[in-house]
C-alpha cells in the first residue's frame, strides 16, 4: 500500500480536515498517480452536506476531476508507462459486461458505475475516497491520455464538466449550421460555449445576469439573451435546434423549451432532480426533452483530443489546497468564474 495525505470530512457540514491513509497495492491493470491539480465541483458541495446517517457517506475525501503524472503500473497495463500525463474523471470502474460498458458508456452502467469518491470497490468493498489527495490508484480503462500542450489544472474541469457538456454535443452530431443555445454560464455552460463555438454551431447564451453578456462573447457566443426579459425570449421562439440547459438549480424548463425549434431537443444536464413538464410544449413543434450525465470511454479522450487540437481548457481560479474550505464556501455563493482548482503540491 501506498501512504497519502488528503483532505476528509467525517460529518455533514463538517470541516475538511488533512488525512494520511493508505491507497491499495497495484491490482494489474492498475495506475497510480500522483495527483497535481483537482477540480471542486458542485457535486463535492453536495457530498459534504449528505445527512450524516446516509450509509457509507462519511468519511469522505471529494475530488473527481483531476490530473497529474503516472507514478507506477501494473504488470498488464499497456497503454501507459511511468512519467505519462493523465487525466480522470468521476468513474473508476463499471461492470464491464452490460451493453452500455461494451459500447464504451461506463457511465451508464446497467450495474451503477464506481465512482471515484463515494463508491464501493468492485473487488474488495472497501469505500472509494477521492483526489483531494496527493495520489490516486485507478484502473487503466478510466484513465485517459492528458494533451501535454495545455495548462494541467485548467484540464482538469475537463474530466467532469467538460465531459458532461461534450457527450450531449457530440451526440447530438452539432457542428457548422447548427443552432445552438446555452443556458446558464457557470462551470458547465461556459465549456459547452467554448466546445460548441469550435464544432463550427451558431451559439446564444441565456443568462440571468447582463453583466455576464460580455463574458459569453469572449467565450464565443454569437448572440446573448437575458432569459428574465420576456421580450427577448418571445423573439427566441423556435429557433435553435439544440439547447442545453446547464442551470444548476430547479427552474421552470418551459421557457426553454418555446425556443427550441421543430424536431429540436432540449437537453438538461445541469439540474437533475425532479421537474414538472408541460406536454404541449413538446407537443408543438415534435420536441424532445433529454437528458445525459458524465461520460464514458467512448467520448472521454474524444474530448481530451479535441481540446488539445483547439487549444480548449476551462476558466480557472487556482488555489493552494490548504484553502480548499474558502473555495467551498466561495463555490457555495457561486462566486467563481468559472471553476475551482486545488494546486495538491502543498500537500
Amino acid at each position: 500500500m501506498t501512504t497519502t495525505t488528503g483532505y476528509r470530512a467525517t460529518t455533514t457540514g463538517g470541516p475538511l480536515e488533512r488525512w494520511t491513509f493508505d491507497r491499495r497495492d497495484l491490482r494489474p491493470d492498475d495506475l497510480a498517480v500522483r495527483v497535481t491539480h483537482c477540480g471542486v465541483c458542485h457535486t463535492d458541495l453536495h457530498a459534504l452536506n449528505t445527512p450524516a446517517d446516509t450509509p457509507g457517506a462519511f468519511p469522505v475525501v471529494p475530488g473527481h476531476e483531476f490530473v497529474g503524472e503516472v507514478t507506477a503500473i501494473g504488470v498488464d497495463v499497456t497503454d501507459f508507462a511511468v512519467g505519462d500525463p493523465v487525466a480522470v474523471g468521476n468513474i473508476v470502474d463499471s461492470c464491464g459486461m452490460c451493453d452500455p460498458c461494451r459500447a464504451g458508456q461506463e457511465n451508464f452502467c446497467r450495474d451503477f458505475p464506481t465512482l471515484t469518491y463515494g463508491g464501493v470497490d468492485r473487488h474488495d468493498g472497501s469505500p472509494t475516497l477521492g483526489a483531494y489527495s496527493d495520489s490516486y490508484v485507478v484502473r487503466e480503462r478510466f484513465a485517459y491520455h492528458r494533451p501535454t500542450e495545455l495548462d494541467p489544472a485548467s484540464v482538469a474541469p475537463l474530466m467532469c464538466a467538460g465531459i458532461t457538456v461534450w457527450e450531449p454535443l457530440r451526440r447530438w452530431e452539432i457542428g457548422p449550421g447548427s443552432s445552438v443555445a446555452v443556458a446558464g454560464l457557470g462551470g458547465l455552460g461556459h465549456l459547452a460555449v467554448k466546445l460548441a463555438h469550435a464544432l463550427g454551431a451558431d451559439i446564444t447564451v441565456f443568462t440571468t445576469s447582463e453583466a455576464k453578456a460580455s463574458d459569453a462573447y469572449r467565450l464565443g457566443a454569437d448572440q446573448v439573451v437575458v432569459s428574465t426579459d420576456e421580450v427577448a425570449m418571445a423573439a427566441a421562439a423556435h429557433r435553435f435546434d439544440f439547447v442545453l440547459d446547464c442551470v444548476p438549480v430547479a427552474h421552470d424548463l418551459s421557457p426553454y423549451l418555446r425556443t427550441v425549434a421543430m424536431d429540436g431537443t432540449l437537453c438538461v444536464v445541469g439540474y437533475l432532480g425532479a421537474i414538472e413538464v408541460d406536454t404541449l410544449d413538446l407537443l408543438v413543434g415534435r420536441k424532445s426533452l433529454a437528458s445525459a450525465g458524465s461520460g464514458g470511454h467512448r467520448y472521454t479522450q474524444d474530448l481530451l483530443d479535441f481540446c488539445g487540437e483547439h487549444g480548449i481548457v476551462a476558466d480557472v481560479e487556482v488555489v493552494p489546497s490548504a484553502q480548499v474550505m474558502t473555495a467551498l464556501e466561495r463555490l457555495r455563493r457561486n462566486d467563481v468564474r468559472y471553476r475551482f482548482v486545488l494546486d495538491l503540491g502543498d500537500l
